[in-house]
C-alpha cells in the first residue's frame, strides 16, 4: 500500500508540538514551539506558535503531500466556536504550505492515544489542573472534572500548592512551629522560614505573597509535597486527598468493574511521584482488571490520530500505534 504523510499536533498552555510521519510509521519531521491555546495566549499568538512548530515538522517533505492533520488542543470546543480563533488557525495551515484538512479535538483525546489504540477507556489527566474523560471508539463521549482552579481541578497541581499554604497558614495561626512542608513553603514564597513575632506577621506577608500572584502560580509548590511525603504526616495526608480526588474524578466515568484500560497523563500522573504511586493504588484497588497505560508522545499521538483518518483499518492502525508508541 502506498505510503502517505500525516501530521499531528499536540497543543497546551506553554509548549506546541507537532510530529509528520508516515502511514508505515517513519517519522519524518517534529516541531517545537511555544504555547499555542488560544485561550490563554490569544489567537493571533497561538496561531504564530502553530506557524513555527508547522514549518519545523515540514522542513525536509513536501507540505503538499501531506493527507490529514490532526490537533488536540485544551478547549477546543471554544477554538471550533470562535470564528477569529479558527480563522487564525486555517491561515498558519495554509502559511505552512498544507492543502489538506485538519481535525482539532480536545486534548484529552490525544492523551488518551498517547496510552493505548484501545478505541473504548478512560484517561486520568493531572497536572496544573485536573480532568478525566471516557473515551468510546476513540471520541470523546463524557468529560468529568477540568472546571478549572476556581470551581475544581481537586488533586492537581494547583491543589496541592494552596492545599501546602493552608497547612502553613494553620500552624501560624495556632502559633506553632512550621513543619518541614510549611518552612519549606515559607522559603519558596517569603525568602526566608523564620516566623516574626508576632506569627500574624508572617501570616500577613504570605498570604499577600499568594493573592499578588496569579492563582495558578500555586502549582510550583506541588513538588514541595510530593518530596517530603516519606517523612511527614501532613504532607502525606495532603497527598492522600489528592489522589481520592482524582480517582473519584474517574468514578461517573466507569461503572462497575470496568476492565476497560485507563491512562494516566499529564506532569503529575505521568512521573513517579508520591502521588502518581497512590493513585495507580487506588486504581488497582477499584479496577483490578484495568490496565493501567502511561501516556507517551502527544504529538506522536495525534499523528496516529491523523493516520486512522486515511486508513481506519483497525489491524494496520494498532500496528502503526505499536510501532510509534510502544
Amino acid at each position: 500500500m502506498p505510503q502517505k504523510l500525516v501530521l499531528g499536533l499536540d497543543i497546551g498552555g506553554s509548549t506546541t508540538r507537532a510530529a509528520l510521519i508516515s502511514t508505515a510509521g517513519v517519522r519524518l519531521g517534529t516541531g517545537l514551539a511555544g504555547g499555542g491555546n488560544p485561550t490563554s495566549s490569544g489567537a493571533d499568538a497561538a496561531a504564530a506558535e502553530l506557524g513555527v512548530a508547522l514549518r519545523q515538522a515540514l522542513a525536509a517533505a513536501d507540505p503538499a503531500a501531506v493527507r490529514a492533520g490532526f490537533i488536540g488542543l485544551a478547549g477546543a470546543g471554544r477554538l471550533l466556536a470562535d470564528p477569529v480563533g479558527r480563522a487564525a488557525f486555517d491561515r498558519a495551515w495554509r502559511d505552512a504550505g498544507l492543502r489538506c484538512g485538519y481535525e482539532i479535538h480536545g486534548d484529552a483525546l490525544v492523551a488518551y492515544a498517547a496510552g493505548t489504540a484501545a478505541p473504548d477507556g478512560t484517561v486520568l489527566i493531572a497536572g496544573t489542573g485536573a480532568i478525566a474523560a471516557r473515551v468510546r471508539d476513540l471520541r470523546l463521549a463524557r468529560v468529568a472534572g477540568g472546571h478549572g482552579w476556581l470551581l475544581g481541578d481537586d488533586g492537581s497541581g494547583f491543589w496541592l500548592g494552596r492545599a501546602a499554604v493552608r497547612h502553613t497558614l494553620a500552624a501560624l495561626d495556632a502559633e506553632t512551629e512550621p513543619s518541614a512542608l510549611g518552612r519549606a513553603v515559607l522559603t519558596e514564597l517569603l525568602g526566608t522560614a523564620r516566623v516574626e513575632s508576632p506569627p500574624r506577621r508572617t501570616t500577613d506577608r504570605l498570604v499577600q505573597a499568594v493573592t499578588r500572584a496569579a492563582p495558578v502560580a500555586l502549582a510550583r509548590l506541588a513538588p514541595l509535597v510530593l518530596d517530603r511525603t516519606a517523612d511527614e504526616s501532613g504532607a502525606a495526608r495532603i497527598v492522600a486527598e489528592a489522589a481520592d480526588h482524582l480517582v473519584a474524578t474517574l468514578v461517573p466515568l466507569r461503572p462497575g468493574e470496568d476492565p476497560a484500560p485507563i491512562v494516566l497523563a499529564g506532569g503529575l500522573l505521568g512521573a513517579d511521584n508520591a502521588l502518581s504511586r497512590a493513585v495507580r493504588d487506588r486504581l488497582g484497588q477499584r479496577w483490578p482488571a484495568a490496565p493501567l497505560l502511561p501516556a507517551r508522545d502527544g504529538a506522536l499521538a495525534a499523528a496516529w490520530l491523523a493516520a486512522r483518518t486515511v486508513d481506519p483499518d483497525p489491524d494496520r492502525a494498532a500496528a502503526l500505534h505499536a510501532r510509534l508508541l510502544g
